[in-house]
């Protein structure tokens, strides 16, 4: 299995700097980074590392869950999952992900409701990337529509 790789480029002090994080594998794009509006509501059109977990979280479960819906006899017709990703001060000095929230709407042929919630729930906890965050908290909100 290959290996991905990005790369980031910081200049300057935590709170004055800045730096760029560029998706090296794929080649796909190079974006801002900067730790105020990693830690602000509003992004300002800079990215985060929670926001690039958030894409990697989404991607690998939507994945996993259109695999363990077929393997449950099902059709993922459409998935829309939705990962949002938590930064808190850490009691014990600095920040820390506190938290993960998926929430996942699908189009499925030959499962109930049931099915496509025990579905999400094994996807969730089988997601490569679910296991990689092991001690983060992930909840899940799955239905069909």
């Amino acid at each position: 299995m290959p290996t991905r790789t990005a790369r980031t480029a910081w200049n300057g002090t935590l709170m004055e700097g800045g730096g760029q994080v560029e998706l090296t594998s794929s080649g796909v794009g190079t974006y801002d980074v900067s730790f105020p509006k990693r830690a602000a509501e509003d992004a300002g059109g800079t990215t985060s590392p929670e926001e690039l977990i958030a894409a990697a979280h989404s991607s690998c479960f939507a994945m996993q869950l259109s695999a363990v819906i077929a393997e449950a006899g099902g059709t993922p017709v459409a998935l829309q999952v939705t990962a949002d990703v938590t930064l808190r001060p850490d009691p014990a000095g600095g920040f820390r992900i506190s938290g993960i929230h998926l929430t996942v709407r699908g189009e499925v042929e030959g499962l109930d409701a049931d099915g496509f919630q025990r579905a999400a729930d094994a996807a969730k906890t089988g997601c490569p990337v679910s296991k990689a965050l092991t001690g983060t908290e992930i909840t899940l909100d799955a239905a069909l529509d």
